[in-house]
């Protein structure tokens, strides 16, 4: 029912400057005179890090697992709409006037519940937005302070991130950080011990 692909910008998060106007900027700055040459620029791929960062993937599995018990929960609750409605066609001619209201009146219940559990997980601010954003905060927050490390550091003036950025061009005398970005990532991950707390169950649907 929904794509769980998670992404740096669908948690609201900014993760570096990414203004291809100010990077335009730079780099006929650069260009113009010796003073703006001496900038040091760097980028990396978001969507390359967000792919090989083991945290992300297991949030990523942990979204898609949720996802999946909660489509199963709907795709129940469909089939026994779907069954009753098969039998009320079936049984019309032999019902009365005030059995077939009350089974009318059984899938209509049926229907609004079904359609309530889907916009409470799927609708706008749904269950599985705020799931995704709780679970990719805290990767988000990794990732932002691995990169400003890394800046701080190395001395880079700016850091742009060519996913997000919209930059279309990198010169190949620009370094790529995208790689030293998951190396300092997967120290933490190499370090940290594996967690034994139980997922939590998924919310049971709503009953009228």
């Amino acid at each position: 029912m929904l794509n769980v692909k998670l992404s740096l910008t669908e948690v609201g998060v900014k993760t570096v400057q990414t203004w291809v106007g100010v990077f335009l900027a730079l780099v006929i700055l650069a260009g113009a005179n010796s003073a703006s040459a001496q900038l040091k620029l760097g980028y990396i791929d978001s969507q390359k890090i967000l792919e090989k960062y083991k945290e992300a993937q297991d949030a990523q599995k942990q979204l898609q697992d949720l996802n999946k018990r909660w489509e199963d929960e709907a795709k129940g609750m469909q089939q026994e709409l779907q069954t009753k409605l098969e039998e009320l066609e079936s049984q019309a001619l032999l019902l009365s006037d005030e059995r077939k209201k009350e089974k009318e009146t059984e899938l209509q219940n049926l229907n609004i519940r079904l359609q309530q559990f889907q916009q409470e997980k799927w609708g706008n601010q749904g269950d599985v937005f705020t799931k995704r954003a709780e679970l990719m905060q805290p990767v988000i927050d990794k990732i932002n302070t691995t990169i400003k490390k890394i800046g701080t550091d190395e001395k880079f003036d700016y850091i742009f991130d060519v996913v997000n950025g919209n930059i279309l061009h990198v010169s190949t005398s620009q370094p790529d950080l995208t790689e030293k970005v998951l190396e300092e990532l997967n120290k933490t991950v190499a370090a940290k011990p594996a967690s034994t707390t139980p997922a939590k169950s998924a919310t049971p649907p709503k009953k009228n």
